[in-house]
C-alpha cells in the first residue's frame, strides 16, 4: 500500500514539473516598439538643464515636428541627428501611455504618476537593472511635469528617410516656393469660427488639467483650410489635436492667402 500511494506521488510531482517546465516565459514590455512617428527634425544645443542632458544622452536636445506637434525624443544613447533632416522615429509615446493608465490616485500623488512614467520606460528599454530603470522614469517624470503638453517620445530607433531625387526633388521645392509667396491676411476670430467644416472647439479637459479652462490660440490656416502653424506658449492650446480642423480653404480677390487667427477652445472639466 505504501509502495503505491509512494509511485502516485511520484507521478503528480513529475506530471507538476512538466507543466512547469512547457509553460512560457512571460513576455518583456519592450518586445515590441509600439508607436511610429515620422517628421522634420530640430536639434538644439542650448538647453542645458540637468533633465535636457539626461534626456539627451549626454548630446544636443533632439525634437521631431509632425505638422504643428512637437515630440521631444528621450535617447538612451547618442544619435547622429542632422538638423532639418526627415526621420521615422520608432519607441514608445510616453504620454499616451501615462493618459492610458489615467490617475487612480485622483490627483492626490500629482501628474504624471511614478507608475505610469515607470511602465513607459520599461515598455520603451526593458531588461534594465531596477536602478537604471527607476533613474529614467524619474527623468520622465520630472520632465512631463514642468511640459505636460508636449509630448515625450522615448526612442527605440532612428531612421532618416530619403531624400527625392529628380523630379520629385524639384516639385517639392517648386511647391515650397510658391507657398512661400502666398500672402498672409489676418481674420477676426468669430468671423473664422463660421467658416470652421471639422474640429471640436469643446474638449475633455487633460488630466494635467482636471479643471479645464478656456483658452484663445493663435494659429495660422494654409490656403487648403488646414492649421499650418501655432503662435502660442499656453499649454493647453498645444493640447488640442489641431490635425483635425478643417476650414474652408481661405481666398482674397479670388487668390489663395494664409490666415492669421485666433481660435477659442473650451476645455470641459473631468469629472
Amino acid at each position: 500500500m505504501n509502495r503505491n500511494a509512494y509511485i502516485f506521488c511520484f507521478l503528480v510531482l513529475t506530471l507538476f514539473g512538466m507543466a512547469g517546465c512547457s509553460s512560457k516565459p512571460p513576455a518583456k514590455e519592450s518586445a515590441t516598439a509600439p508607436d511610429k512617428i515620422q517628421g522634420t527634425a530640430q536639434v538644439l544645443k542650448g538647453e542645458s538643464t540637468s533633465t535636457d542632458i539626461a534626456l539627451n544622452a549626454d548630446g544636443p536636445s533632439v525634437y521631431i515636428w509632425v505638422g504643428v506637434r512637437r515630440y521631444r525624443l528621450y535617447l538612451r544613447a547618442p544619435v547622429e541627428v542632422v538638423h532639418g533632416a526627415e526621420y521615422i522615429a520608432e519607441g514608445v509615446d510616453a504620454q499616451k501611455v501615462i493618459d492610458e493608465l489615467g490617475d487612480p490616485d485622483q490627483g492626490k500623488n500629482g501628474y504624471p504618476l511614478a507608475s505610469s512614467c515607470e511602465r513607459a520606460v520599461k515598455m520603451a528599454w526593458g531588461g534594465q537593472a531596477f536602478d537604471a530603470t527607476d533613474e529614467r522614469a524619474s527623468v520622465l517624470r520630472t520632465r512631463v511635469k514642468r511640459y505636460p503638453a508636449r509630448p515625450v517620445f522615448l526612442l527605440t530607433k532612428l531612421t532618416p528617410v530619403p531624400s527625392k531625387e529628380g523630379g520629385d526633388a524639384s516639385a517639392e521645392q517648386k511647391k515650397a516656393a510658391e507657398e512661400k509667396k502666398i500672402p498672409e491676411v489676418s481674420v477676426a476670430a468669430d468671423k473664422q469660427s463660421a467658416l470652421l467644416i471639422e474640429g471640436a472647439a469643446v474638449q475633455p479637459a487633460p488630466l494635467w488639467e482636471p479643471a479645464g479652462g478656456t483658452v484663445r490660440c493663435k494659429v495660422v490656416i494654409d490656403q487648403e483650410g488646414k492649421i499650418s502653424d501655432l503662435e502660442t506658449g499656453v499649454q493647453l492650446c498645444e493640447a488640442v489635436p489641431w490635425s483635425q480642423f478643417r476650414y474652408q480653404p481661405p481666398v482674397q480677390g479670388g487668390h489663395p492667402v494664409k490666415v492669421r487667427t485666433e481660435v477659442e477652445v473650451r476645455f470641459e472639466p473631468r469629472k
